[in-house]
């Protein structure tokens, strides 16, 4: 049987669900296939979202008109900002889930969603014709045709479990693995390669001596992921259950190193490469072998489940071994599991073979997100996900306008997307890729180090990986990128008038601060009570709020015009504390900010120059051989994006200019 769609979206993991939403809210019509419907958007690993970058992707996510940080927010059972003693340009929000109440919150959005079709089964070929994809065909036997398809299979492509000598071929546990698709893929000529994951043992709580821990409870103040009001009490109802912290020991690495010689990991039977920022327990062993100790976080799965996340105990060492070690803990004593940690091997695909839209550079209209371009993590496969299902709805819409009415209405706005007919009018995004750029976002950053740079392992965003990350701020991510999704078609009308509502009062506050001037005989007594130096002259409260110790919080009550502006520019607006905190960083931060915008600049003129197609590069002998060898294989669009690739110096990026002036 055939079935005909604009797009389809093989896998139902963060990057499939984000990917399928974006492309359905854009009018295209969608078709969804998972292999298990109640395991939609599963977290395989650990049941949290966000972390150190990873949370920025969220809030990205969620200002394009995403639902990711929606999900996370309504089944959020501790949240936390992490590193909040540092400056604001590291500050990660991160939330411990409901891993079921996950998977079925995500699979009603995607099951009310217009132009969206849920399909139960498993895809076994890739219908390519003339390089151009043609749609896919499953093991039912059934044919979907459409203009596009996103491959988004995780950890499944030739899946193959690890735990000590046992081998089970899985996606992950007990689910089957795809066993046909990559060969299907990889004969058209892209190119792929495998990469190996790991989780920790499951433990039931009911057998863990909780007085031999330290306790972690989470935060209980305005912060949450969605920008939108509507989410609020969403986390301040269940934002109450602790994680637990306690440590191994030498009689737990002594255990473990008995068990090496049947570590998948060592003894040859794994070859493929892990990730180097999760390591399993075994490897830290290894890594760091004059350490005694190493912390271990134990986290709720649910609200009312008695199983936990045992988080840095990634293990793919025999069942015993592991059992063995986890008892020589004393608060895991008496400790029952509910299964043993395993070690994942998958096939992923070459990124640097795609764009920066994530079409395949191969076959038109192929697009790739997640795990399969080789990286870890549900945020960073999540973001890929919108980029991709924004941009296979962009390449439909190219397609179906050539056929369509110039008179074909549109459909009214929804709450998360402005919809289109399913016979769109004009191509969306006048027909040209949808991309950010590493000064708009970390999803941008993300993207281009996988097409420009690869990978040689599994790929994990952290602050660092971004030059530009005081403008990459996770409170600000609204105002960087809501606009944008909004005249795309994907974010809704009242996302965006929230937004411009939210920077208007910022900026009221922003410039109520930069104007007030004090006088040292009315603040000092304030300024002494808060530990800070008192005035020698007068100066604008702006000059005030540049000292650590001083905040907006803080300092209004003691200046009765500030609280007045405050309370005339925030009246019952839910989100006071919010938009204070964004008006507080950009005064606090504005050089910093102000700089880092004039170097973006700067290397914006380098995005500007378009160098695709433009040099033949095996014949450019006045660059070096590994430049024109790195240069052939990525095909960078861009000048700036050529400066990237590894291997490509500053001197060879000179002589390109010239020669272009040339």
């Amino acid at each position: 049987m055939i079935f005909n769609y604009d797009v389809v979206v093989v896998g139902a993991g963060h990057a499939g669900c984000e990917a399928a939403a974006a492309a359905a809210n854009l009018g295209a019509k969608t078709c969804l296939i998972t292999m298990d419907m109640n395991k939609i958007a599963q977290m395989s690993c650990n049941p949290a979202i966000g972390g150190i970058a990873k949370g920025q992707i969220v809030r990205e996510i969620d200002a394009l008109g995403g639902f990711t940080g929606i999900v996370t927010d309504r089944c959020s059972l501790q949240f936390r900002m992490l590193n909040l003693s540092k400056g604001p340009a590291v500050w990660s929000p991160r939330s411990q889930c409901d891993r079921a109440k996950f998977i079925w919150t995500w699979r009603e959005i995607l099951e009310n969603t217009p132009n969206l079709q849920i399909w139960q089964d498993q895809v076994r070929e890739l219908v390519v014709e003339n390089q151009k994809v043609q749609g896919v065909k499953t093991y039912y036997g059934a044919e979907f045709r459409a203009q596009c398809v996103i491959i988004t299979a995780g950890t499944f492509l030739n899946g193959l479990m690890h735990i000590g000598r046992v081998k089970i071929p899985g996606g992950r546990c007990a689910e089957a693995a795809a066993l046909e698709l990559t060969e299907s893929i990889t004969r058209h000529g892209i190119r792929a390669g495998r990469m190996k994951t790991g989780t920790p043992v499951r433990i039931d709580k009911r057998s863990v001596d909780f007085s031999l821990m330290e306790r972690q409870d989470g935060d209980h103040d305005f912060h949450k992921f969605s920008y939108l009001p509507t989410e609020r009490t969403a986390v301040s109802e269940r934002n109450s259950l602790p994680c637990w912290i306690c440590y191994t020991n030498t009689a737990v690495h002594e255990v473990l190193r008995s068990g090496l010689a049947d570590s998948p990991l060592y003894n040859g039977q794994i070859q493929s490469i892990g990730p180097r920022y999760c390591p399993s327990i075994e490897t830290k062993l290894h890594t760091f072998p004059d350490k005694d100790e190493h912390m271990l976080f134990l986290e709720p799965e649910g609200e009312t489940t008695n199983e936990m996340y045992l988080n840095g105990f990634s293990s793919s060492l025999p069942l015993d071994i592991q059992l063995k070690a986890l008892h020589q803990i004393p608060a895991f004593k008496n400790l029952e599991i509910y299964r043993p940690g395993y070690a994942i091997e998958y096939d992923f695909f070459d990124p640097t073979q795609l764009t920066h839209s994530l079409e395949s550079k191969v076959v038109k209209n192929l697009f790739f997100a997640g795990q399969v371009n080789g990286t870890t993590g549900y945020e960073e496969a999540a973001g890929q996900g919108v980029i991709a299902g924004i941009n296979a709805a962009i390449n439909a819409s190219t397609k179906t306008s050539t056929n369509a009415s110039i008179n074909t209405p549109l459909t009214p706005p929804q709450q998360q997307g402005s919809l289109r007919s399913d016979a769109i009018a004009t191509p969306l995004n006048g027909g040209e890729p949808f991309t950010l750029g590493r000064n708009e976002a970390y999803i941008g950053v993300l993207i281009d180090d996988l097409v420009t740079k690869g990978v040689d392992e599994p790929y994990r965003m952290f602050t660092s990986r971004a030059e530009y990350r005081i403008l990459l701020r996770q409170d600000d991510a609204d105002m960087r990128l809501t606009e944008r999704s909004y005249r795309l078609g994907l974010a809704s009308e009242e996302r965006y008038r929230l937004m411009t509502e939210k920077k208007e009062k910022r900026d009221a506050i922003i410039n109520f601060i930069s104007n007030f001037s004090l006088k040292p005989s009315l603040i000092n007594p304030a300024l002494e009570a808060l530990g800070t130096t008192p005035l020698r002259q007068g100066c604008k409260l702006e000059e005030l709020l540049g000292r650590p110790q001083i905040n907006i919080n803080n300092i209004a009550p003691h200046i009765v015009p500030l609280q007045k502006e405050l309370e005339r520019i925030l009246k019952d607006d839910p989100r006071r504390e919010e938009i204070i905190e964004a008006a507080e960083i950009q005064i606090k931060y504005k050089g910093y900010i102000y700089r880092e915008q004039q170097q973006a600049e700067k290397m914006l003129r380098l995005e500007n120059i378009k160098i695709l197609g433009k040099f033949d590069y095996p014949n450019m002998t006045q660059i070096s051989i590994e430049a024109r060898q790195k240069l052939q294989a990525i095909q960078p669009v861009t000048l700036a994006q050529a400066s990237r690739i590894p291997g490509v110096s500053p001197s060879d990026i000179n002589i390109m200019l010239v020669l272009m002036g040339r």
